[in-house]
């Protein structure tokens, strides 16, 4: 331990009581924080309260704060960080340089940007316009190379790719090799759309986000008069949230700090779990690689969880080679419970359980909703929990996707169903006409009248119709046909004693959605998984009917109370996926589908890079919670086009790497054979 003596202060003292403030390790980095830092601080430990008093500190012993630049991940929390100053020195902090990367970026390229061919009134253009630039670029790029813009990738992919190629410092061909190999054969026209893309921002004065970051820091490199002149004028810098910043993001760091080399910057590389958006891990971990006298700090004591779910976290982490060894401490007692591990026999009695659970803990311990989240990997996890919630009237709010039976593609297919159920759904029926080639409102609105003069005054059935007398156009003659076609062999299914609804979802699938997926969307690839899912979840249903009433129910159920006066209640639990969790926090926390391939995810398995990822994700679920954790599996599901075989899966091997002692085995009475539960536990 470093120690620091209270009187070496500028003044005669201080204003502000940091002894009984801060624990000895966040002292630690407030009064010794010169010079290269590096700040592990670990889930909970106060980070946020240390970096204000590191300001405050530097405030009151003299600095300006024109010359302390305080780097966050997002505005808000610059705002709460700069308020908070204000409340512990009791006075005005203005001049202070805070706020996130592309806030900084902006505010030193507006002074400067000419120096780089710009003009200073430049645009900045938000991911809508980004896009419409590129789409611009595309049509370019596809008239002079004689193609068709549909047999190229859309203006949205494209974007990510230049994106990412811009965040990481990495060529286009590395980016489509990792991210799109799909469309591996089009780099060259790629890159060729990139070029293009930049030329017309360049023409037109304008900057995507990226942009931002990447000139800022060719400035820096390129201008030395300007470089020197910003790293004097900043003494002090403070950097939050570390383990998530880019290449481009630390060598601008870098560079500010190159002067006075005070560079002091927070993060956890156990919670790096963006590499997705370009954040780079070995920015944290090479720190004391990039700097060789960086000191090391470690905040350990964690306020928020109990030392059972501490142990479970600290017993999974130590499993990652690549990081700085700390172990969190707990500091807060009370009623301890150990986490539990919950293995139930498939998707719906997992949903069931945690539905259960959660009015158990609402109704007989108390514990308001607004303590209570679940979490999960992948978005689509939570489909049978949200139908079991709207059948339990559970208010809950959902982070990181839209609701299941809210997406567009999952809405596009139960449309398909709801006119197989009842040709006169005049919703369904236009949703579905409209996916297809040749129909507008025109022609929609002569089809419906069509068929509801023959169905409702003739009283024929659809198979009895003879749409011959209907004129329309060929191509929309040829879409009609597709979902007549569709209608009758789902009639066929329909008289069967026991109907086959995954059957009927993937019919509408292979027969006619399958081609609209990917015209329509970006990511047809991970929507299609969501149709697996949707046709597994129906097997639980016996009639279409019932199926497509609790899937309308639910789509229709916003889960959030509201009061006589329009305002929505506090009490209300949140669903989540772990990446828009980070950083919060609930009494008790559930996470679900612990299930191998899904939870560390099976495209993670072939890198110890990105396996150590799954498992820092894990590690951030856990530490979400402060009192009670349930960790949840089903021990079979259906996946895929197996939908009519249910098959055996394994827990995730994050749950099996875990010391037996820091959980709490549940049994869960169900009519699942008890020697397949055993066969997965022991």
């Amino acid at each position: 331990m470093r120690k620091y003596i209270l009187s070496d202060l500028n003044n005669k003292g201080t204003k502000i009581d940091y002894i009984s403030s801060l624990n000895n390790q966040q002292l630690d980095v407030v009064f010794n924080g010169d010079g290269h830092c590096l700040v592990l601080a670990g889930a909970g430990s106060g980070k946020t309260r240390t970096l204000v008093y590191r300001v405050a500190f530097l405030i009151e012993k003299g600095i300006s704060p024109d010359n302390i630049l305080l780097v966050t991940f997002t505005n808000k929390a610059a705002r709460e960080m700069t308020s908070r100053c204000r409340e512990i020195l009791k006075s005005d902090i203005k001049g202070l340089w805070s706020g996130t990367f592309h806030h900084i970026a902006n505010k030193i390229l507006r002074m400067y940007i000419d120096r780089l061919g710009y003009r200073k009134n430049y645009v900045i253009l938000d991911e809508s316009d980004s896009q419409d630039l590129v789409k611009t670029a595309l049509g370019y790029v596809a008239k002079e190379a004689g193609m068709i813009k549909k047999d190229l990738p859309k203006a949205s992919v494209i974007q990510s790719i230049i994106s990412f190629s811009q965040n990481s410092q990495k060529p286009i061909s590395s980016v489509i090799r990792k991210l799109h190999s799909k469309f591996i054969h089009l780099t060259d026209v790629i890159g060729i759309v990139k070029y293009k893309y930049e030329q017309i921002k360049k023409e037109t004065n304008s900057l995507d986000y990226d942009d931002l970051l990447y000139l800022c820091l060719t400035l820096l490199r390129d201008h030395s008069d300007i470089r020197e002149k910003l790293a004097s004028k900043f003494r002090y810098i403070l950097v939050d949230e570390y383990q998530d910043t880019n290449i481009l993001q630390a060598d601008i760091i870098d560079l500010l700090g190159s002067v006075h080399k005070n560079i002091l910057v927070v993060g956890d590389d156990a919670q790096s779990i963006y590499s997705f958006r370009a954040a780079d891990i070995e920015n944290i971990l090479n720190f004391p690689k990039r700097y060789s006298d960086a000191k090391i700090f470690k905040l350990e004591k964690n306020y928020r969880s109990t030392r059972f779910i501490l142990n479970l976290a600290n017993n999974s982490i130590k499993n990652n080679r690549f990081n700085f060894p700390k172990e969190l401490q707990p500091v807060k007692n009370g009623v301890e419970i150990k986490p539990a591990l919950v293995p139930l026999s498939d998707p719906v009695s997992q949903a069931r359980f945690i539905t259960q659970r959660i009015e158990e803990l609402r109704s007989e311990e108390g514990v308001p909703l607004s303590e209570i989240s679940v979490l999960f990997r992948s978005a689509f996890h939570s489909v049978e929990l949200e139908v079991e919630l709207s059948k339990a009237d559970i208010p809950y709010i959902k982070r990181g996707g839209i609701r299941y039976f809210e997406q567009a593609h999952i809405k596009d297919i139960l449309a398909f169903l709801r006119i197989a159920h009842n040709p006169l759904d005049e919703v369904a029926l236009r949703r579905v006409l409209y996916l297809l080639s040749g129909i507008g409102e025109v022609t929609f609105l002569k089809i419906k009248e069509f068929m509801m003069y023959k169905i409702v005054k003739e009283g024929l059935s659809v198979e009895q119709i003879d749409f011959s007398g209907l004129t329309l156009p060929l191509r929309a003659r040829e879409s009609l046909d597709k979902v007549l076609k569709y209608i009758l062999k789902v009639q066929k299914y329909l008289e069967k004693e026991q109907v086959d609804i995954p059957a009927i979802i993937h019919t509408a699938y292979r027969d006619i959605y399958r081609s609209v997926l990917k015209d329509k969307f970006d990511n047809p690839d991970e929507r299609e998984m969501d149709i697996d899912v949707l046709a597994e979840f129906a097997k639980n249903y016996k009639s279409l009917e019932s199926f497509l009433s609790d899937a309308v129910l639910t789509e229709g159920y916003k889960g959030e109370r509201f009061d006589v006066d329009g305002e929505r209640e506090e009490d209300v639990m949140v669903l989540s996926t772990i990446h828009q969790a980070k950083g919060l926090e609930w009494k008790v926390v559930f996470v679900m589908h612990l299930v191998e391939g899904a939870f560390p995810h099976y495209r993670s398995l072939a890198r110890d890079e990105d396996l150590e990822e799954e498992r820092r994700l894990f590690y951030v679920s856990v530490t979400r919670a402060k009192e009670e954790l349930y960790l949840t599996y089903p021990i079979s599901y259906e996946a895929g086009y197996s939908y009519m075989s249910r098959v055996l899966s394994g827990p995730s091997r994050f749950l099996l790497e875990l010391s037996e002692n820091v959980y709490e085995k549940w049994e869960i009475e169900e009519d699942t054979p008890s020697s397949i539960l055993d066969f997965y536990l022991d």
